[in-house]
């Protein structure tokens, strides 16, 4: 091993000043060939705890290649209109973080790099990666848009006291169970779980989900949107209830974007929320390992499993370069040095993910019984959510359309089965025609 360095995100005690950029492919111009612009996903309980847990590991690439990487880290609210305006106009980073579900959306765009045979060899090879993984980096058939950083899946986190205090013995497995639980903990201003009503994507993970168990996919076989069959409306109402019928989400989570249902789940005013790997967060926020359990995301009845059974989209963070950086030797050393083991290992045990480098797997961290349910989750019970070139602007329009609804609720407004239903057929209409 190289060097000895702790990848924590919440012990970490360095300030570090950071310029962030947005002329990526420019920065590794001739006039600065040995400078790369990076940007990363918030993967963390917060940007600093990522630039934190992210320096170490760039300075070292600089001090190994001699190339320096300028960092920036953006939230995830802004990450997709943020990459979309950069293959539009041309000016993005080198090298960037995307989610694993816009791939084949953004590769469409043909701004970004096909990593070909050549270009897979220079990062240690295909076979290196999860099959799993590579399945959510592009269209079936074509070169990858992008190459596995982070795997994750959704599970179900309880924080133990409340659940202790409430009386509950064991955690949900069913949506009925969670309910259930969910009405003994919204007591005392205090909630049952929690939702991040204004975060588009999270919308999108948890309604595709439902809509598995409801037999909706959200679109047809051959491609086409399909937001308002039956399954697909049952999906987003069943969600939307957890505020507007059922009480157990509090009404400011319509307004929440990006972790701050971490944030009360960890300061003990939500007693559960579903979420992808959020360990190293609770941890950052004061939550002990033994503050929390974790259990399967919920399931109609029985088991998780295929179908009508699948409890989780197949989650993960895949890192991509624009075609026309001008440093692309610099690109693919540090998309090489980032899915190294060794840095697999780092980074995924700092974000309590699992690595999608089959090698990396193997490390004993990633058996850790927290780490289990993800894993088991991910072999059996989880689903890609659709490779199709319209993927974000679904994300876009039906995660919309899930916020506006999350608003109603929060505004005591009713959602009916036809107020639904109406912001679907909206959010089908804005999609791209074929």
């Amino acid at each position: 091993m190289r060097r000895i360095r702790a990848a924590v995100t919440g012990a970490v005690t360095l300030s570090l000043a950071f310029t962030a950029t947005a002329c990526g492919g420019g920065e590794g111009s001739e006039a600065s060939p040995k400078t790369l612009t990076y940007w990363a996903s918030n993967q963390g309980s917060s940007i600093e705890v990522d630039k934190k847990v992210l320096q170490p590991e760039l300075d070292q690439f600089e001090k190994e290649t001699g190339i320096k990487v300028k960092l920036e880290v953006v939230p995830w609210s802004d990450l997709l209109n943020r990459i979309l305006t950069a293959t539009t106009s041309g000016q993005g980073p080198d090298i960037l973080n995307i989610g694993n579900t816009w791939s084949a959306s953004l590769q469409s765009t043909g701004a970004l790099l096909p990593w070909d045979a050549k270009n897979l060899q220079a990062i240690g090879g295909k076979d290196r990666f999860v099959d799993s993984a590579l399945g959510s980096t592009g269209v079936t058939g074509q070169d990858p848009a992008a190459v596995p950083l982070y795997s994750m899946a959704y599970a179900l986190y309880y924080n133990k006291q409340m659940f202790k205090d409430a009386g509950i013995a064991k955690p949900p497995t069913t949506w009925d169970e969670v309910i259930a639980a969910g009405k003994k903990l919204s007591k005392n201003g205090k909630s049952g779980i929690g939702v991040e009503g204004s975060n588009l994507s999270n919308n999108i993970h948890q309604v595709f989900v439902l809509g598995k168990q409801h037999g909706a996919d959200f679109f047809t076989a051959d491609g086409k949107p399909d937001f308002t069959s039956d399954g697909a409306v049952a999906a987003v109402k069943q969600y939307v209830d957890l505020m507007a019928a059922q009480k157990v989400v509090a009404p400011g989570n319509a307004e929440y974007a990006q972790n701050q249902s971490l944030s009360d789940f960890a300061k003990n005013k939500t007693g559960m929320v579903l979420w992808q790997t959020p360990q190293q967060t609770f941890a950052s926020q004061g939550m002990a390992p033994d503050d929390w359990g974790v259990a399967p995301a919920p399931v109609p009845s029985g088991k998780p499993g295929q179908g009508t059974q699948t409890n989780s989209m197949v989650a993960g963070i895949n890192m991509a370069v624009f075609k026309n950086t001008k440093n692309l030797d610099g690109a693919l050393k540090f998309v090489k040095f980032m899915t190294s083991d060794e840095e697999q290992i780092l980074l995924n045990k700092a974000y309590g993910s699992v690595p999608p480098v089959k090698s990396a797997q193997k490390d004993p961290v990633f058996t850790d019984p927290s780490l289990t349910v993800i894993r088991e989750t991910l072999a059996a019970s989880a689903a890609a959510l659709p490779q199709v070139p319209e993927e974000s602007q679904f994300e876009t329009v039906v995660g919309t359309a899930v916020k506006e609804l999350f608003a109603d609720a929060a505004a005591g407004r009713p959602v009916t089965t036809e107020s639904v239903k109406a912001k679907l057929e909206k959010a089908q209409q804005q999609m791209p025609k074929k």
